[in-house]
């Protein structure tokens, strides 16, 4: 790589931080973060890392999971509890204990926090009910939110500070409940309408080496499914929820996993991480804008999902993350720029400013967070053919399916429009297009205009979307 093109990409890393801050200045950010990890070497790093998005003009919101030192506490203790539904079922006599260490990592939290001179608060802002009994079954002092003091939050929220929520809820007589803190995140990114919902767990990686990936959902270059929207993550539950791993139960959403219809504590993180999956698709539905699962194992995870498109981890999402749009003139020197290594490759036939100006009606772009990543023109001509032409995609994103995407938004576009038939030249990606479904063809079936304009000294080929015979599908 050359001076010109390492500097280039170090500026588009740049580029994309700043994009990503002034995108999300003011948004409000909720963290779980697994207890697990505030006893690794990575806690203090991780608290930095909060800082940082912090004083990046984000509003930070932190839950610390502590189902392990609730546990360590009932055991010295020699009280029984067990786990249903993702529940800790307890005797009464076990809720100061459990208040005891919930608080005791909030406490730390707010210590590792003050050593960054980050001022954090922990609050008493959850009133809870008891979950009761249901289907015949006692939760005993297991809880769930009545209601959260937003208000109070905001205040806190706007003075600067970092509110930290134990999993602790209190009723209105005051009698205490313990709280799922996984289930509390979402509650509150639902209630707070939060922009991110970050679930930090050690080892939750979703990538093609745990999981089955459906085809049509891309994959970063280490293999992770950087994202997926609702209907990508129906399918991807779909092909790897089956019988062989986990048989799935649902009731009113709520993932249920094993056959007597109970979530046992540490089951194993695939059935961990479609839990998260299942509360993300839950918390976009219910309006927050982004749901995050990050491998808490790796230092840096937080920033590096946040200020860049790929990011670190999986993120889940309605919309408004990755779309097809037609081009306007703005997006001009965006197009040529990311034009330019195809060009210099000479995979594309160069282009100006002009010309894209001229064919603007054309031309589609895919944006990703207000960076356009990939592009691609379908071009009409008199007898009914359509060319597809100018597709570039970000090398930095050659692995998430945008090429495949914008090739079949054409394909549809063309079908709708009566095209007789889709071609397109090229010199170095036949292959790639084959593999969409186009076949070779002659330079005697172009349309006369195109045919005028095929130089033998480039020795473009000529692909078909399927023979005369086929149709556009």
């Amino acid at each position: 790589m050359n001076k010109e093109a390492i500097i280039h990409e170090k500026a588009d890393r740049i580029r994309d931080v700043i994009r990503y801050i002034r995108r999300f200045k003011n948004a409000l950010v909720i963290i779980y973060i697994d207890d697990k990890l505030i006893d690794s070497p990575l806690f203090l790093s991780h608290i930095k890392d909060i800082c940082y998005i912090h004083e990046s003009g984000l509003k930070v919101i932190l839950v610390p999971g502590a189902s392990k030192r609730i546990s360590e506490i009932l055991s010295n203790a020699n009280i029984p509890w067990s786990f249903y539904n993702n529940c800790r079922i307890t005797g009464t006599d076990a809720m100061p204990l459990i208040k005891m260490a919930a608080f005791d990592v909030s406490n730390q939290i707010m210590t590792a926090f003050a050593g960054e001179k980050k001022t954090a608060l922990i609050g008493n802002w959850v009133r809870a009910r008891g979950k009761g009994v249901v289907d015949g079954f006692d939760y005993c002092t297991a809880g769930e939110i009545d209601k959260l003091q937003v208000d109070s939050i905001q205040t806190v929220l706007d003075n600067g500070f970092i509110p930290i929520f134990p999993c602790i809820g209190w009723s209105v007589a005051g009698k205490p409940y313990n709280i799922s803190s996984i289930q509390l995140a979402e509650q509150i990114a639902i209630r707070l309408k939060a922009d991110k919902l970050f679930y930090l767990v050690p080892g939750a990686d979703i990538n093609n080496s745990n999981f089955s990936v459906p085809e049509h959902i891309g994959l970063s270059p280490e293999g992770t499914v950087p994202a997926m929207n609702l209907e990508e993550l129906d399918s991807f539950m779909t092909m790897n929820l089956t019988t062989n791993h986990s048989e799935v139960l649902s009731q009113n959403d709520n993932l249920a996993l094993t056959s007597d219809r109970s979530v046992v504590q540490n089951t194993g993180m695939r059935d961990k991480i479609f839990f998260l999956l299942n509360l993300a698709k839950e918390a976009c539905k219910e309006g927050v804008t982004r749901v995050h699962i990050l491998n808490g194992s790796f230092d840096g995870s937080i920033p590096c999902e946040i200020f860049s498109d790929l990011g670190s981890g999986t993120m889940i999402y309605a919309n408004n993350y990755g779309h097809i749009r037609p081009m306007v003139r703005e997006d001009i020197s965006a197009v040529l720029t990311l034009m330019k290594p195809f060009v210099d490759e000479g995979i594309l036939l160069p282009r100006t400013k002009q010309m894209l100006y001229e064919q603007l009606a054309f031309y589609i772009v895919y944006e990703i967070d207000g960076a356009i990543r990939a592009t691609a023109a379908l071009i009409p001509y008199s007898d009914g053919q359509m060319e597809i032409a100018g597709v570039a995609v970000d090398k930095h994103f050659s692995h998430i399916g945008l090429g495949p995407k914008l090739i079949d938004f054409l394909l549809n576009r063309a079908k709708e429009t009566g095209a007789s038939r889709v071609f397109l030249l090229t010199t170095q990606t036949a292959d790639w297009f084959e593999h969409l479904g186009f076949v070779q063809g002659s330079i005697e079936e172009l349309p006369p205009q195109r045919k005028e304009k095929w130089n033998p000294k480039r020795g473009s080929k000529v692909l078909f979307y399927d023979k005369p015979a086929k149709k556009i599908i």
